[in-house]
Formats: structure tokens, C-alpha cells, sequence
């Protein structure tokens, strides 16, 4: 049994959801979010959104909590929205924006320019003396995710000094290397 499909999901104020035709609507102050379902049954009564499955097939348990998730998260990107930090760490490491055109200096005999969907709001920080920051905000956590994870497969954090590109708190697993 899904212990997370079961639980409901809160709707805050000033986030509208309508269900019709194996579609979800999520209306927030945001943005708005549509997602398609199958093999659940989703239905909004007193401010919850409750998923139901329609029968034990394996396929209709595996989805009853992914729906659930999803349409949580939905909720909660169209109210608060998500966040994603990328650490630029490395000797002349740079990052810069002009609107949505990201212009990233990560040791290849050239710049990589990366045009960034426009749900998705680009901010660069540099400090001195700290590592360059990228920082992505957005309402659609699977958009959001899939850029930041497209950004660091640029120059991924290699396990000896941990150049590269990292999420801001992410542990890196280090290794030794030559033993003199």
C-alpha cells in the first residue's frame, strides 16, 4: 500500500485546481501547471486533493504515489515556487547573464553560452573572493531540475580538488590521491 499516496494534499489560498478529462490544472500567483494522469482517480473536496487508485494492478500502485508527488509538487511551485543553487568552483571559473543567456568560463578554450527556457529566472553572483553562484528559480520543479542538472554536465565536480560544478551544499565524495 502507497503510504504517500494515501496522504492528501493541502490547496493554500489563492491556488485554484480543476480536474477534467485525465488533466490537472494548477493555477497559482506564480504561474500555471497542467499535468496529464492515468490509472488514479483525483478528487478536490474541503481544500485537499485526495488520489485514489483504481484497482491493486501493479502499474496503478506504482503510479498512485508519483501522481500524488507530482501534484504536490505542483501546488507547491505555483504558491512558494523552488530554488537551485550551482557553485562554480575552480581557478577563473565565471558566470554571467544578460537576461535569460547564461555565459559560463569553465576552463574550455571557450565560453559556453546556454539560452535558459523563460519560466526558468537566471541570477549570477560574484563575489570577491568566493566561488561564482548561479542561481535558478522557478514554479516547474521538473524544468528547474532538468537546467541545473544540464549546467553541471558541463564540468562535472571531479572526486581529487572538487573542481567543477556543484549544488550549493552538495558533499562531495573525495579521494586521496598520489602517495608520495
Amino acid at each position: 500500500m502507497s503510504r504517500i499516496g494515501k496522504n492528501p494534499v493541502e490547496i493554500p489560498s489563492g491556488v485554484t485546481l480543476e480536474v477534467n478529462d485525465g488533466v490537472i490544472t494548477v493555477k497559482g500567483k506564480l504561474g500555471q501547471l497542467t499535468q496529464e494522469f492515468s490509472d488514479v482517480s483525483v478528487k478536490v473536496e474541503d481544500g485537499q486533493v485526495l488520489v485514489e487508485r483504481t484497482s491493486d494492478h501493479k502499474d496503478h500502485r506504482a503510479k498512485h504515489g508519483l501522481y500524488r508527488a507530482l501534484i504536490s509538487n505542483m501546488i507547491n511551485g505555483v504558491s512558494t515556487g523552488f530554488t537551485k543553487e550551482l557553485e562554480l568552483v575552480g581557478v577563473g571559473y565565471r558566470a554571467s547573464n544578460q537576461g535569460q543567456k547564461l555565459d559560463l568560463a569553465l576552463g574550455f578554450s571557450h565560453n559556453i553560452i546556454l539560452e535558459i527556457a523563460p519560466e526558468v529566472k537566471l541570477e549570477t553572483i560574484s563575489e570577491k573572493g568566493k566561488n561564482p553562484i548561479v542561481k535558478l528559480t522557478s514554479h516547474d520543479k521538473q524544468l528547474l531540475g532538468q537546467v541545473a542538472a544540464k549546467i553541471r554536465g558541463f564540468r562535472r565536480p571531479e572526486p581529487y580538488k572538487g573542481k567543477g560544478v556543484k549544488f550549493v551544499g552538495e558533499v562531495l565524495r573525495r579521494k586521496a590521491g598520489k602517495s608520495a
